[in-house]
């Protein structure tokens, strides 16, 4: 789960005094129902198509990180609204670029498939299409010249159901539906500072809905994704904060080799800052480094930013602002014992 995504519903209501938010639409059946989780969910609260990964150029060995998301929500049940977050990481230049956009949209999005999701920004036509680990997706900054992406996806590994069911319960704190294509092969070629690259690697898919539930400004959140290579694994795991009473929740998945789907409780792992970095735009201190160990599956690791600086800043309806950090990294450390190294995407907000 990704705090900012709530976050992003608590500052469109602030931003709108007259939308009273409501999630009397939302649907819990208890299990995730495919392929029609894909589509999108009508007069959902708040729901999104995630991408994140690492890409390299076929030539060069150049490595790129994206972020490339959408997001669909009704605060109260008759508007429905869309954002587009996209980011691009250099890390040969320490470079890191982003763009986004949101309003209203003209007519409610439909449940069907395959997903056709676009958002106009100026002259830019930004646009997300396919379904069940097979999507294109296709993007040039408009505030920021010479960035881009058209990038196609193959899953490599089923889908994975986090909680076992597709619906991930985050203590008493909120419940969504929640499922992964940890590994999906990305092919086509990125933009960057002006630069075409074809590229390849790996990218990790979320698709979460009915992520309404937080009401509570004092909750801080990390997320984590890791696509590890030796053993070809994953793990996504969480820690929600109250900053108030300084409580926390953790979990998350381990999905094995051969497609184990195991879900990890609090006590299954510890995740602890190492260091950290703070903004010169937010002035918020970020943890930077992370030492992460889940005893039970042999893991010992370390998690670093390729860049130090991948905040996002955005501003919302001219008044509001939210800002949050999220970035490529890479793993290193110990696997039973034998070295183990990986890739990963990490995401901090309200902190």
């Amino acid at each position: 789960m990704r705090f900012l995504r709530f976050t992003l519903l608590l500052a469109l209501a602030s931003a709108c005094s007259i939308l009273k938010p409501t999630t009397k639409n939302d649907v819990f059946p208890g299990r995730a129902q495919l392929p029609q989780e894909e589509a999108p969910h009508v007069k959902n609260s708040l729901e999104w198509w995630y991408f994140t990964g690492h890409l390299k150029d076929v030539a060069t060995g150049e490595a790129f990180g994206v972020e490339y998301v959408f997001f669909h929500f009704s605060p109260d049940g008759k508007q429905d609204y869309q954002m587009v977050n996209f980011a691009l990481t250099d890390p040969q230049t320490q470079d890191f670029k982003y763009d986004y956009q949101m309003g209203k949209l003209a007519a409610p999005l439909t449940a069907a498939l395959p997903i056709n999701l676009t958002e106009q920004k100026g002259p830019q036509t930004w646009t997300l299409t396919g379904q069940e680990g097979r999507y294109q997706l296709q993007a040039r900054m408009a505030a920021h010249t010479g960035q881009a992406i058209k990038l196609s996806t193959t899953p490599t590994k089923p889908v994975l159901l986090h909680g076992g069911t597709g619906y991930e319960k985050y203590g008493d704190v909120a419940q969504a539906g929640y499922y992964s294509y940890p590994r999906l092969a990305a092919t086509g070629t990125i933009e960057v500072g002006g630069k075409t690259h074809q590229v390849t690697g790996d990218l990790w898919y979320d698709r979460q809905w009915n992520c309404g539930s937080v009401n509570k400004r004092n909750v801080a959140w990390d997320w984590l994704s890791l696509q590890l290579n030796e053993p070809n694994e994953e793990l996504m795991l969480y820690t929600v904060h109250d900053t108030k009473t300084g409580k926390h929740i953790g979990g998350g998945s381990h999905y094995g080799a051969q497609g184990e789907n195991l879900h990890l409780a609090e006590s299954d792992f510890k995740l602890e800052p190492v260091t950290y970095w703070t903004s010169p735009v937010s002035k918020k201190k970020y943890p930077s480094t992370w030492h992460l160990t889940v005893p039970s599956k042999g893991y010992d690791l370390t998690v670093t930013p390729l860049v130090p600086n991948q905040e996002l800043n955005l501003r919302l309806f001219k008044v509001l602002k939210l800002s949050y950090w999220e970035g490529m990294c890479r793993v290193t450390g110990t696997h039973n014992g034998k070295p183990v190294t990986g890739n990963a995407y990490v995401e901090i907000t309200n902190r």
